[in-house]
């Protein structure tokens, strides 16, 4: 394919992490570790709340699709990179960079999405007790999660569409561990500011939008944890969001330092330190910390390991 006398590569290679092989072992079975964890603690969390009545509720219904969601978007990049550890030539075709690319963007917009009606629901359920039936009904909570999977395709379609159409006239390597949009858009030799407004606008907005829900969200909670006159009520009803709070600052901490930069400020070699953290490692921590803050999980792993070691 030619544009502007340019030929699109047919593959990029990943400069990666290091080129010292018994580092790169030492780094496979690290992330090898951390990536087989994520799987199975998502895995777990997912099934656990599908299969306990105690946790058929809206809360649970949005922490088991985020597991889904942590799941997918580690397994589009975590096994390409094992792979690459091990791997003389560390390289990618280039409809396995778009896919790549789509997939990632596409869930980790979603998530951002999923964390706010995850807010939502703590603000429903603490601040609206008596409607909370209504304001997060089975049709209320669909509604959200399609609007976080459509929201999420049709941005990651975008960025996808507007970053393989640019010319690709020099290096074909990726100073990145994956195939994503800044470390992209630094190989293109044409005007790139579109694509750059149009990230951050798009990025921006999402990021920026749901934050604000989950911070109003917070605030309103925080005022009516205030209200409670017995120190005891405030504690426990407080709780209640503490897990979700982690998760939020975990993400949306690295989202935000990640891509609502000037492209001026984008240092490569740092952004894939960052990057590591909320691709591959992060994902492994909801279930940890939905797990070990929340009691109606730790009874229900209780009840189910029961059942289980009983039937055997």
């Amino acid at each position: 394919m030619l544009k502007n006398n340019y030929t699109m590569p047919t593959e990029f290679i990943f400069v990666g992490f290091t080129d010292y092989l018994p580092l790169r072992f030492t780094l496979f079975l690290v992330f090898f570790i951390v990536y087989a964890l994520t799987v199975v603690g998502n895995m777990g969390l997912i099934i656990l709340v599908n299969v306990d009545p105690s946790l058929q509720t809206p809360m649970y219904y949005f922490l088991s699709n985020l597991s889904f969601l942590d799941i997918s978007y580690s397994t589009a990049i975590t096994p390409k990179m094992l792979v690459n550890f091990l791997a003389a030539r560390k390289s990618i075709s280039l409809y396995g960079c778009a896919l790549q690319m789509l997939f990632f963007a596409c869930f980790a917009d979603a998530e951002c999405l999923i964390l706010a009606a995850m807010a939502y629901d703590r603000y429903a359920a603490i601040c609206n007790p008596l409607l909370y039936s209504t304001l997060m009904s089975k049709r209320v909570c669909f509604c959200f999660i399609m609007l976080a999977y459509f929201s999420g395709s049709i941005t990651s379609l975008v960025h996808v569409c507007l970053t393989f159409r640019l010319p690709f006239c020099g290096s074909n390597v990726i100073n990145h561990f994956f195939c994503d949009i800044p470390p992209l858009l630094a190989l293109s030799c044409s005007d790139t500011h579109i694509n750059e407004l149009l990230l951050f606008a798009l990025c921006g907005f999402i990021q920026t939008s749901t934050f604000v829900v989950i911070f109003i969200s917070y605030f309103c909670i925080l005022i009516t944890v205030l209200s409670i006159k017995s120190s005891g009520g405030r504690s426990k009803t407080f709780s209640t969001c503490a897990s979700h709070l982690i998760a939020v600052t975990l993400f949306y901490g690295t989202l935000l330092f990640m891509y609502l930069r000037p492209a001026t400020s984008y240092s490569l070699n740092t952004d894939k330190v960052v990057a590591v953290f909320y691709t591959v490692v992060f994902p492994m921590f909801n279930p940890i910390i939905y797990s070990f803050r929340n009691k109606d999980v730790k009874n229900a792993l209780k009840k189910f390991l029961g059942r289980y070691w009983t039937f055997k």
